[in-house]
């Protein structure tokens, strides 16, 4: 009988939060439908977004499916999952300040945890799908928890030029974030056809709403161009693919920066790697996947949507990129792997290709990485001392 009454009021709470997810959605968030509906291409038939090649990112839901089905992070956390447990990583270091510029010709990239990475290059500085919140969700008090620590200090950050923001999933687009990033300063982001008001919300000044293969300027030298993904997206059970995602190519004189977002493994990759060669570094997610010894059913992980570290370095080398740097691993937990599982494969993938394990790396979040400020197309790093420029 407790059991029972257990669940029954488990229920009510769920119903509850859904029914706060579709009051937030109304009152809280007008902008969440496709930015231009009246233009039809081959990834928006004006009124959804699909994948490259036409291809819709997962089945739409039935009338008849399971609301589990629709929000399985909230099911899974209300009853429970057989996921591995992660840790929580107390008391974490963060990295030393970063530099407050650095000059052409020079780029580097700070990891500070999942999709957030600070990249600076040419004078200019950009943050990628920023989150220092302790949880992805739509509430504070419940979803994914941080188990590590911001690898930069908030307080730490220096100005920011541009914030990119991939989709609108919660761990990839936090508003609470955002919004102290606009009371700090930060002039402008740049995010996919149907954000633009979600993301200009939160008090940033300007906003630009791309879709694939579009660019900006974020300096006189740097540019911004939204690349395709193979992905989805959603901020409740009932928006799916209204909006767009995918992922960024930052270019300037120290060469092209490709950062992914979420994506699963297709033939974006050597499309992109055909337009921009050559990428000097590539920002791959490699987690969440199944691990071959997982409990986790296989139809409930695809690596067309989510890539794994396997199909992260086949990614990488579609991309001939001169080093990847490992994202979306260690902080949220999102999937049915271990803390140590996505590493531990990416290094096995890397010697199954007989690539160096400095072709592929996964650095200590805060770790600043420098690349020398001359290259040629042949130059696979030329890592320079990441703090060159601290307090310059």
């Amino acid at each position: 009988m407790m059991v029972n009454s257990k669940k029954t009021a488990a229920l009510l709470f769920y119903l509850a939060l859904i029914s706060f997810l579709v009051f937030r959605t109304v009152v809280a968030d007008p902008g969440m439908c496709a930015g231009d509906k009246d233009r039809i291409s081959d990834h928006f038939d004006g009124n959804l977004f699909f994948n490259p090649g036409g291809q819709a990112p997962l089945p739409l839901p039935s009338d008849g499916e399971p609301i589990r089905h629709r929000s399985g992070w909230i099911w899974r956390w209300i009853f429970g999952n057989d996921w591995p447990e992660w840790p929580q990583i107390e008391n974490g270091t963060p990295g030393e300040p970063p530099a407050s510029r650095v000059p052409k010709g020079s780029l580097f990239v700070t990891p500070v945890g999942h999709a957030t990475f600070l990249i600076q290059l040419d004078g200019v500085n950009i943050l990628t799908d920023p989150i220092w919140s302790d949880r992805c969700s739509p509430v504070s008090w419940a979803g994914p928890k941080r188990h590590r620590a911001p690898g930069i200090r908030f307080e730490d950050l220096p100005p920011i030029d541009a914030i990119l923001v991939s989709h609108n999933h919660y761990d990839h687009l936090d508003l609470p974030t955002l919004k102290r990033l606009a009371r700090k300063g930060a002039p402008r982001a740049i995010t996919t056809l149907g954000n633009r008001d979600l993301v200009g919300g939160t008090g940033i000044p300007a906003v630009d709403e791309l879709d694939w293969w579009q660019s900006v300027r974020i300096s006189a030298e740097v540019t911004a161009t939204l690349v395709p993904a193979q992905h989805f997206s959603s901020r409740t059970p009932w928006d799916r693919n209204e909006t767009l995602w995918g992922g960024f190519v930052i270019s300037g004189p120290s060469g092209n920066v490709f950062y992914s977002g979420d994506t699963g493994y297709g033939s974006h990759f050597r499309e992109i790697a055909q337009r921009f060669s050559p990428i000097r570094v590539a920002i791959l997610p490699i987690s969440p996947f199944r691990p071959p010894n997982s409990k986790e059913p296989p139809h409930r992980h695809s690596p067309e949507i989510h890539m794994g570290p396997a199909e992260a370095v086949r990614a990488h080398l579609d991309l001939r990129a001169g080093l990847s740097i490992a994202a979306h691993f260690q902080v949220f937990q999102l999937g049915a792997d271990g803390f140590d599982d996505a590493l531990n494969a990416l290094k096995t993938a890397l010697a199954e290709r007989d690539l160096k394990p400095d072709a592929f790396i996964a650095p200590s979040l805060g770790q600043s990485i420098g690349l020398a400020a001359r290259f040629d197309k042949d130059d696979r790093h030329g890592f320079c001392s990441p703090h060159q420029f601290i307090k310059s």
